[in-house]
């Protein structure tokens, strides 16, 4: 594994993700585990080939208005977290395993990853209500913990709609809950990519 230091969003970012699974996309691997891939998994598969096969970003990569939000309102979040735990959050840069790896918001001390999400009013009440992080993201925070080899990652719910004290909500994930489930991650993420190489494979025949 290799950690680089570089900026989100930045074209040396999107380089080093380029035909890489990322943590991000970990959730739609994971879906139906234990049965066969279906076809959102399939069509992540195939972007990433084609990402290998023509060196270039998919096309059909999207940012919605949730997005764009998330984007700009990370780092009040981040100062948030600092201010609320005396807790220096640095740059997550990238986490790199070769044919895979993860990209979190930000990094703390030595061994902790935060993970923030900019949500809407309902999305923050319903996990307030939870007392636990959105199960929409538990993959991609198990994700994290794998791929960057630290110990817990902090999961932070931000809404700027919600009074000053319950903007933002923080629950954290360590790797002593989540044992198991990394290693179901590991052994479907293998067959993830060996479904990748698979369409690679069959991309370039085809062009022959």
């Amino acid at each position: 594994m290799r950690f680089h230091d570089v900026q989100q969003n930045s074209p040396e970012w999107d380089a080093l993700r380029l035909g890489k699974a990322t943590a991000s996309n970990f959730a739609c691997i994971m879906a139906h585990d234990g049965k066969a891939f279906g076809d959102p998994a399939k069509n992540y598969a195939l972007r990433i080939a084609l990402e290998r096969i023509t060196g270039r970003k998919a096309e059909y990569s999207f940012k919605n208005d949730d997005m764009a939000r998330g984007q700009e309102q990370e780092p009040i979040a981040r100062m948030l977290y600092e201010e609320t735990y005396f807790a220096e959050v640095t740059n997550g840069g990238f986490f790199d395993h070769g044919t895979y790896g993860d990209s979190p918001d930000g990094l703390i001390g030595s061994d902790g990853i935060l993970e923030v999400k900019s949500v809407i009013a309902s999305t923050h009440f319903a996990t307030l209500r939870r007392k636990s992080f959105d199960p929409a993201y538990r993959w991609q925070l198990v994700g994290h913990i794998d791929c960057s080899e630290r110990e817990w990652v902090a999961f932070g719910s931000y809404c700027a709609d919600f009074p000053e004290s319950q903007q933002l909500i923080v629950h954290v994930l360590n790797r002593a809950e989540c044992e198991k489930e990394i290693e179901r991650l590991r052994q479907r993420r293998a067959d993830f990519l060996g479904m990748v190489d698979e369409t690679y494979n069959q991309l370039i025949q085809e062009a022959a």
